[in-house]
């Protein structure tokens, strides 16, 4: 029998035995978040935070009074009282959410526990990674070769609706490991009580902090939100990780398994900085600030690791040998740091570990200040560490401090001194307007790809200087390439990652790039390049292009060169958002998958190593969901050992949030690239009908989708109506603005408050519309056995669905019908098409799956929803209300936006989902 939480903000919500630990974690949180909102707001705003609450649960209770009783309890409210609710069923997210990933790592905890039993691993573990290898044949050395090319980089981008403080980050930090402890088991009563009061404590503080500044947030603001999920949490994990493979590995293959060297298969990656598309704030600049901040980071933390090393390793040597080499190497830094040696006290001086160690956290200090005997590069740090290492290994020390030395290794090996890749993005159009100036052609611009080809390939191969000395804008363009070999040289070669060009559509944008990049070099006449290019392929007509732009490149004399020089690699990135935008979820999931497969068959017969960078947004409709459904979903090859994926907003936090869940994260990730580099190449013989059937289904969503949302002019002003988009236009919330190019058209919206209004109004139309069509279609014309069957066996197809099914089980077609509404006489040319798609969608999806109600087949998940939806509704129709009135007065930046602001924020935390 399933349990019901009965009690403080949870009412009539159902939970499986297994999750009943989570049912009472839920339980206590939801009645001490009452405790603060009573005790903080007063009774009478409890009072309606209830009347709210109950009334919401009546409504999805079928209950017929419920409706109405959430209208009233939510139509008289002022824009003070407004906020002030919200306020309260954020804060019951904000610990709600929490419990949740807490009770994922409770979930793993117990895995691991059992496996001791003789339980099968958790599956998308490691364990489970290398067991499924090992069936397939794979014995230690072919997993040591497969680990020798496997890459893991997330890339953290920022997230222009994702930017809470620091400060309250770090508080969320706190309350997760305050939840973490409760997990222990041998918890007095009074330490439990103990924890719960320091739980509400940080919750009324939390409360009594404006969770966003008022002012639009800098690059650098965003920078810091960033940095802290890699300091505080990424950094810490990372040793763990590796410690979990060997294990694994040990598990799996014995002791054949122990002598597996596992490498360095973890990178990470930034754009916050050196994402230029479309953010007039990001500059040459930026790019030295992000780094430089990377950077006094990354040495911060390894000056106190060395400092502890130094307190830990205490051996002396009357009492244990320790290698020549160790106590060589400190004489030599007490010469060069002699202020360091006279502040280690005289009674330390025959522990040469902890003098060594003493003088390296001065280096590093040295190194911070670019001061004199600083480290030239992270290699000589690596090499102290190696010292201590070695020396311990061969003297009695594996059990004596070599595991703590080990993991600094891990994390510099990681990090480096760099701490994560900056990636530099830039809009084509920008690239081509500067070119076009540079060489002094007015007509640059109308030239087709071809032409401007032709042109820029003479310039690479006869090393041309400009035609024209640079204006403003061009000097902006040119300082950023020359930013980028400066810090190329001064923080290390991982320091600079690709030059992504964003809507590229020919050659021509690829070789732009390297005839700027070469044109702001120190030695303009050196004919290598030291950047990778990656185009960015967006649009599903750019999509399905890619291959051939790939194929004119590598045919392309100039380019060819430079990849020759690069050690024979490419990347290319394939963009989720703006193709959902452009043409619905299957049609652009679709075009993905053919592009991937067709880049395979392009590149790999040439030898070039193909590298795919996932542009993935934290929603579904931007490519969100789960990443190891989508890399296992994958065409044959497309993996190749590195998958290199974006992160963002909302995912950030979910995925990197907690220490547990952040090394859960990665497990996944990484077991799902090792299997499909290692298995890539197991195809079923029904894939060319699958693939046709396919098409079908993508050309019937697609001409759905576009019928609504592009073909009809009238759709752009409906959608600036039935949704919040006007107050998410005018939030204080990125550095960049909202649309990438001037313009008020769709094509000019950034994807990203495109989904963020469709989530907002609870219609997240983006992630499903036109698919009901197209399923119902493909049944009607090939039996629903047909399609079950490609549902079953297919894992694209599988995730496909999946994904739409936990958008659709998260949106709300009778409060979206509210929104509608805000569009008046477009209303009834709109809505009635939308609402039978959604019905038709719902009813396809559940038919071909074989269900009866969205989400049956993961309940976990469906608990989530469920948990959620009901105390999203008041905040929903709030938003409605408030936006009507808030339209009506002019749109003033008054007591009503501020309304409207906190509703957005609070539907955001409740639906965990922006944009």
């Amino acid at each position: 029998m399933g349990n019901v939480v009965s009690v403080g903000l949870c009412r009539e919500i159902h939970f499986s035995d297994k999750d009943a630990a989570l049912r009472d974690d839920v339980r206590t949180l939801g009645a001490l978040v009452g405790d603060v909102i009573r005790e903080q707001g007063g009774e009478a705003l409890f009072q309606r935070v209830e009347a709210a609450r109950v009334a919401a649960i009546r409504r999805r209770e079928g209950e017929s009074q419920g409706e109405a009783e959430l209208e009233a309890a939510v139509r008289a409210l002022g824009p003070r009282e407004v906020a002030e609710l919200v306020h309260g069923f954020g804060t019951y997210f904000d610990v709600v959410n929490l419990a949740e990933r807490v009770h994922r790592i409770r979930r793993r905890r117990d895995y691991l526990r059992a496996g001791g039993t003789g339980a099968p691993p958790q599956e998308g573990g490691l364990e489970d990674t290398l067991r499924r290898l090992a069936a397939a044949g794979l014995g230690p050395t072919d997993v040591q070769r497969l680990l020798g090319h496997l890459v893991f980089e997330p890339v953290f981008t920022a997230h222009p609706t994702e930017a809470t403080r620091r400060t309250l980050l770090e508080k969320q930090q706190d309350i997760g490991r305050l939840l973490v402890r409760r997990l222990d088991p041998s918890l007095t009563p009074a330490e439990e009580q103990a924890t719960l009061a320091r739980i509400r404590e940080e919750v009324t503080i939390t409360w009594q902090t404006e969770a966003h500044r008022t002012q639009r947030p800098s690059v650098l603001d965003e920078l810091e939100h960033v940095l802290f999920f890699l300091t505080d949490v990424v950094y810490r994990v990372v040793p763990p990780f590796y410690e979990e493979l060997a294990g694994a590995l040990a598990a799996v293959y014995g002791p054949a398994g122990e002598s597996v060297v596992v490498p360095t298969v973890l990178r990470f990656g930034s754009w916050v900085g050196g994402d230029m598309d479309g953010n007039p704030n990001v500059t040459a600049d930026t790019i030295r600030a992000a780094l430089a901040r990377h950077r006094t980071l990354a040495l911060e933390r390894y000056q106190r690791e060395a400092l502890e090393l130094a307190q830990r390793l205490t051996q002396t040597r009357s009492r244990v040998a320790v290698d020549d080499a160790v106590v060589e190497r400190a004489a030599e830094y007490a010469r060069a740091f002699p202020a360091a040696l006279e502040a280690l006290p005289p009674r330390y001086r025959d522990m040469p570990y902890r003098v060594l160690l003493r003088l390296v956290a001065a280096r590093l200090a040295a190194t911070q200040r670019d001061a004199a005997g600083a480290y030239p590069s992270v290699a000589e740090f690596a090499a102290d560490l190696e010292l201590v290492s070695r020396s311990l290994t061969r003297n009695s020390g594996v059990h004596a401090g070599l595991f703590a030395v080990r993991r600094v290794q891990r994390r510099v090996a990681t990090f480096g001194f760099h701490l994560a890749t900056l990636d530099v993005r830039q809009d084509a159009l920008v690239h081509r307007t500067v070119m076009g100036r540079l060489l002094g052609d007015p007509g640059w611009l109308e030239r087709s790809s071809a032409e401007r080809a032709a042109r820029l390939r003479r310039v690479l191969l006869a090393g041309d200087p400009p035609a024209t000395p640079p204006d403003e804008d061009s000097e902006r363009t040119l300082a950023v390439f020359r930013a980028i070999a400066e810090c190329r040289a001064r923080y290390g070669p991982h320091a600079i990652g690709p030059y992504i060009i964003s809507m590229a559509q020919g050659p021509d944008d690829a070789l732009t790039v390297l005839v700027l990049a070469r044109w702001a070099a120190p030695h303009p006449m050196s004919r290598a390049v030291d950047l990778d290019v990656a185009p960015l392929f967006e649009t599903g007509d750019d999509l399905a292009a890619a291959p051939q732009v790939m194929a004119d490149l590598l045919a392309d004399e100039a380019y060819r060169a430079h990849l020759e020089a690069r050690g024979r690699r490419q990347i290319v990135m394939i963009g989720y958002s703006d193709s959902n935008k452009d043409v619905g979820i299957a049609a652009s999931r679709w075009a993905l998958q053919r592009a991937q497969a067709a880049l395979v068959a392009t590149l790999e017969p040439a030898g070039i190593d193909l590298v795919i960078f996932h542009g993935r947004g934290g929603s579904v409709s931007r490519g969100g969901g789960k990443i190891t459904r989508a890399v296992l979903g994958a065409p044959p090859g497309a993996v190749r050992g590195h998958l290199r994926v974006t992160e963002q907003g909302e995912a950030i936090s979910a995925n990197y949030g907690l220490r547990g869940i952040a090394l859960r994260t990665l497990e996944q990730a990484v077991g799902a690239a090792a299997l499909a580099s290692a298995l890539a190449n197991q195809t079923d013989r029904r894939t060319v009908r699958w693939h046709s059937l396919m098409d079908e289904i993508a050309s019937s969503s697609r001409a759905a989708y576009r019928a609504l949302v592009h073909d009809d002019p009238r759709f752009v002003e409906y959608f600036r109506s039935a949704t919040p988009i006007d107050v998410i236009e005018a939030m204080p919330i990125g550095s960049r603005p909202p649309a990438r190019r001037a313009g008020a058209g769709l094509a000019q919206l950034r994807a990203i408050p495109w989904v963020f209004a469709w989530t907002q109004s609870r219609l997240v139309l983006p992630g499903w519309y036109g698919l009901g069509t197209a399923l119902e279609r493909a049944v009607d014309r090939h039996g629903a056995t047909v399609v079950q069957d490609m549902l079953r066996d297919w894992p694209f197809l599988k995730a496909l669905l999946d994904d739409v099914e936990l958008v659709l089980g998260t949106a709300d077609i009778g409060i979206a019908a509210r929104y509608a509404r805000l569009a008046g006489p477009l209303e009834p040319v709109f809505f009635p098409t939308i609402r039978a798609e959604f019905e038709r969608t719902v009813s396809a999806v559940l038919r071909v799956k074989g269900t009866t109600a969205l989400l049956d087949e993961d309940p976990m998940l469906q608990r989530s929803v469920r948990l959620r939806n009901p105390y999203v509704d008041p905040m929903s129709l709030l938003q409605v209300e408030v936006l009507g009135r808030w339209r009506a007065a002019g749109r003033p930046d008054d007591a009503l936006f501020g309304a409207l602001v906190a509703t957005v924020r609070g539907i955001a935390q409740g639906l965990q989902n922006t944009g």
